[in-house]
């Protein structure tokens, strides 16, 4: 444990230059004449000689003091780092095909009068590519600039809605919540017969639970083709009254709150298993969920379901191969973020690479299967590039597995 922690004063230390100094790829080879004849019989591509790529993350190095800080100091800023380090190597798998970069890392400090300055900045001005600001306080006041000066904005940690920051520029990595909702409703209008089905929210009316709740109950009055019963009820004792022996229940939780779902999953639980004689229940939950501990065994009785953008499969023959590097480069195990940053840099740089100048007209065109994220965007005139991949996973042998 001392060696990670005197480790992470290193990687500090080399995240301080990062962000003070831009760093130059891999050059590009030479092409042989072979090469250029092939280039040739296709569509020419506006190639870049340098890609110029700038990475805005909250490193906040202003407010850490190399010599003094403790372990708890420097793991508050184990996010930024984690990305920093998984977007280097996802851009240096790409560098190594032939493209040569150049990464300016700005430390926007979570700070918008900070943000602002980079606007004279002859390498910020430059690029042809802007990850960031990773909050969306920071991407709102990024909206302007991007619009003002045709910059394609990657946001890539905010799961904000993309109206929220009205640019047209922006590219949302983060699934919103609308889109887990219509996910898991057209999985639902797919699998179960209206005829013998009631739809059941379980809805507080708390702020984020009705922020999951409405687009599903507008899917179902007023998208879906088939027409279910929908049933709602602020907790699971209220829905216990209303309960009709032979039906198919399909009951979404819309709450992310722990304390608030680990009774209702207990009381599921108990009204599926009742000794005289069940009620058939199938759950569906929040995507947070993913995050929590809840019982395993309880969740697989329930079949329950919930929606996610992400899944690290670590039997993966790509997953090992980057946990063997990252483990080579920086001395301990990548994180979640380290993961995102990767998949993240490396798509984008494919598309720099392969496309040139011309890159977002492939954006809505080349779907990507990562790590830890897949993206498939779509365009909205208003709201730009947002990536509606999602996934599906069930609880299964003590284990989230991939529904479809």
């Amino acid at each position: 444990m001392r060696l990670r922690y005197k480790y992470w004063f290193l990687v500090l230390g080399c995240v301080f230059l990062a962000a003070c100094s831009p760093k130059i790829r891999t050059p590009r080879p030479e092409t042989k004449p072979a090469e250029k004849e092939k280039v040739a019989e296709k569509k020419p591509v506006k190639r870049f000689s340098q890609a110029n790529v700038s990475l805005l993350v909250p490193f906040r190095l202003n407010e850490v003091n190399l010599k003094t800080a403790t372990k708890s100091d420097i793991e508050k800023f184990a996010m930024p780092i984690d990305f920093y380090q998984g977007f280097k190597l996802g851009l240096d798998s790409v560098a190594a095909s032939g493209l040569n970069f150049k990464l300016n890392v700005f430390d926007t400090r979570d700070d918008n009068a900070h943000i602002s300055h980079l606007y004279k900045n002859d390498g910020f001005k430059q690029s042809n590519l802007i990850i960031g600001p990773v909050f969306p306080d920071g991407q709102k006041f990024i909206s302007n600039y991007a619009k003002e000066n045709n910059a394609l904005i990657v946001s890539p940690l905010a799961a904000s809605q993309p109206a929220d920051f009205n640019n047209p520029n922006l590219v949302s990595i983060v699934n919103n919540i609308d889109l887990h909702a219509k996910r898991i409703a057209t999985y639902i209008t797919k699998n179960f017969n209206a005829s013998n089905t009631i739809i059941v929210l379980i809805n507080t009316k708390k702020t984020e639970d009705e922020q999951f709740a409405a687009p599903i109950r507008s899917f179902f009055g007023n998208y879906s083709k088939v027409k279910y019963p929908v049933q709602e009820y602020a907790s699971s004792y209220a829905f216990e009254t209303k309960m009709i022996k032979g039906k198919q229940y399909v009951v979404i939780v819309t709450s992310p709150d722990r304390a608030f779902v680990l009774p209702t999953v207990e009381k599921l639980y108990k009204l599926k298993n009742l000794p005289s004689g069940g009620y058939n229940i199938q759950l569906f939950g929040h995507p947070n969920w993913v995050k929590q501990n809840y019982p395993a065994d309880k969740l697989e009785n329930l079949n329950a379901i919930v929606s996610s953008s992400y899944k690290i499969d670590y039997k993966s023959a790509s997953v090992i191969s980057f946990i063997k590097r990252y483990r080579s480069k920086y001395g301990f195990e990548p994180g979640e973020y380290a993961f995102k940053g990767f998949d993240i840099a490396y798509y984008f740089g494919k598309l720099l690479s392969t496309y040139g100048e011309d890159y977002r007209d492939y954006l809505t065109k080349e779907k990507y299967k990562g790590l830890h994220n897949n993206f498939s965007f779509i365009h909205d005139e208003k709201f730009g590039y947002i990536n509606t991949s999602l996934m599906l996973l069930r609880y299964k042998n003590y284990a989230l597995n991939v529904v479809d």
